[in-house]
């Protein structure tokens, strides 16, 4: 019954008892009912219009692609056009939903294929407060909603993947700021965002820099949080001094905010709401980088290149064969 389609809470009751009663699906049980007098005559006019919109769709299953039989129920029903005369501060997000539901529909073959992954991921034995958790990259979560979502490897490089920048450039920015917008929104009530400080790629140990997709959250919906310390509590934010407790230092605009806000007194108690209490976690300050513009540097990885770009400890460097990366200061030389 949504969008409503003038069936009250009575006929419902009525569909539902009588299903209960003969043990059968409440499909089976509206074609019965509507061949009696045991409904108002306005209300078979209109489930009779239903059942036949139900066996229009069942037919065009056999020959039209699911994700446009998918988008044919959804204009259909009013589904959709019932959300976009919605004013409510959710409209916007349930329209998104619907345009990803879509979109990951058009990675399975079939109806059927996308069916069953739908029900692999949602099972979850029937019992919602069991202590577990769904495992899900962010391409098969779109569609999905849960209470709490955990997204973690918040970092440059890694998310945004500097693979995508490096093939696909603005374009692959822009398709991995979509798959962070879709992680999210697949949180109902909390979303908790984290990174590590140091991560060991390719047998190196390297400082990670917060995703730049961190910074682009709203302000006033973030707060930051460090992570727990080896006693398992919260220490003192690093955020209360000048200098960082870290041996490197971020130089982004998020974490300049972060401090600001801590400044403020804003970060106090427990973490954030983000448009639906969205969760923030994360850590360290500030600092500029030694090095100018023009200056000419060694990285390991990546050989020999000029600075083109400063941003706090981040460094942009055209090199001589690997092009324009974004590396941290404390991994180059001067030379």
């Amino acid at each position: 019954n949504t969008p409503r389609r003038g069936l009250g809470e009575a006929t419902l009751a009525i569909l539902h008892s009588y299903a209960r009663a003969k043990s059968i699906p409440l499909m089976q049980a509206t074609r019965t009912l509507v061949e009696t007098e045991e409904l108002k005559p306005a209300q078979r006019r209109t489930l009779t219009d239903l059942l036949a919109q139900f066996d229009r769709w069942r037919a065009m299953a056999d020959t039209m692609p699911h994700t446009e039989l998918a988008e044919l129920i959804l204009d259909e029903s009013g589904y959709t056009a019932m959300w976009q005369n919605d004013k409510s501060p959710k409209a916007a997000s349930r329209l998104d939903n619907l345009k990803e539901l879509i979109r990951v529909m058009e990675d399975y073959d079939s109806l059927a294929g996308f069916l069953e992954h739908v029900s692999l991921v949602m099972d979850r034995d029937g019992d919602e407060s069991a202590d577990m958790i769904n495992l899900m990259t962010l391409h098969s979560a779109k569609g999905l909603e849960f209470d709490t979502v955990f997204l973690a490897g918040w970092e440059d490089g890694l998310f945004p993947h500097q693979r995508s920048l490096d093939e696909s450039g603005s374009a692959g920015l822009e398709e991995e700021r979509r798959l962070a917008h879709v992680g999210l929104t697949r949180a109902r009530i909390r979303a908790q965002i984290s990174f590590a400080k140091n991560r060991r790629t390719h047998g190196l140990w390297q400082q990670a820099i917060p995703s730049r997709f961190i910074d682009e959250l709203p302000e006033a919906s973030v707060e930051v949080r460090e992570a727990p310390s080896q006693y398992g509590n919260y220490g003192a934010s690093r955020f209360d001094s000048g200098e960082s407790a870290f041996s490197g230092n971020y130089g982004t605009p998020g974490w300049q905010r972060a401090r600001a806000r801590k400044a403020a007194g804003k970060t106090s108690g427990m973490p954030p709401t983000l448009e639906g209490d969205y969760r923030l976690i994360a850590s360290d300050t500030a600092k500029s980088s030694g090095f100018q513009v023009g200056e000419r540097i060694f990285h390991q990885k990546f050989g020999y290149g000029s600075i083109a770009r400063i941003d706090g400890n981040k460094l942009s460097v055209d090199f001589e064969k690997a092009g324009q990366k974004k590396v941290v200061d404390s991994f180059v030389e001067r030379h």
